[in-house]
């Protein structure tokens, strides 16, 4: 099974332990370079992600043209500047042209972007600018709220921020009253929410 990873990775986590301070031979480290291994793989899986395998043709043909829109998506990102995570929630809105798209996959287009190293802007309009390449829609609207921990932890300290980053093309950039409609319809989390979101997260050793 250790085979299938890759254990230079591994030697650079067990070097890092060392640089930190730590003897990687404890016990409770044996295993982490392991463990480190799988959750990074795991964490940056959205670089070998084909969005063509993701869609599975699920694009349907319909007479409708109001707004669609899934909200409060979950997503969890590493900040590519110090690789601390950030995580929050994503909102996604379109107005079809002659196609809709398979509720379950607009989740998976966040998550393909969200598992790699990310900066939250970048995310947003990439997650956007699938939406528009794939459906061509009359207009597509991202909007992520995210709590970064290289803000809660690290820096400037301030555990009650969180950024929020849109991207917003064609009727949703063109019409005010469509996008005050959707910005109503997502109803925007307080900060007391991303607090809390930070403040469920646990580490248990695998």
């Amino acid at each position: 099974m250790a085979a299938m990873y890759n254990t230079t990775m591994q030697d650079l986590v067990r070097n890092l332990l060392t640089e930190l301070g730590e003897d990687p031979d404890r016990e409770g480290l044996v295993r982490t370079p392991a463990r480190v291994e799988r959750a990074l793989r795991f964490l940056t899986s959205g670089y070998s992600a084909d969005l063509d395998e993701v869609l599975n043709n699920a694009l349907f043909t319909v007479d409708y043209n109001e707004m669609v829109i899934v909200k409060d998506i979950d997503f969890y990102s590493l900040c590519e500047h110090h690789l601390l995570p950030f995580f929050g929630k994503c909102h996604v809105a379109y107005i079809p042209r002659t196609q809709v798209l398979g509720l379950s996959k607009i989740p998976r287009i966040v998550d393909v972007f969200a598992r790699r190293l990310q900066i939250q802007e970048r995310m947003t309009n990439q997650i956007a600018e699938t939406i528009r390449e794939k459906l061509n829609p009359l207009g597509v609207a991202v909007v992520c709220e995210g709590t970064h921990l290289c803000m809660s932890m690290r820096g400037v300290e301030k555990q009650n921020s969180f950024a929020v980053t849109s991207a917003m093309f064609g009727a949703f950039r063109d019409n005010a009253r469509t996008r005050l409609e959707f910005l109503e319809l997502v109803k925007l989390r307080g900060a007391a929410q991303s607090a809390g979101a930070a403040a469920s997260l646990a580490c248990v050793p695998d």
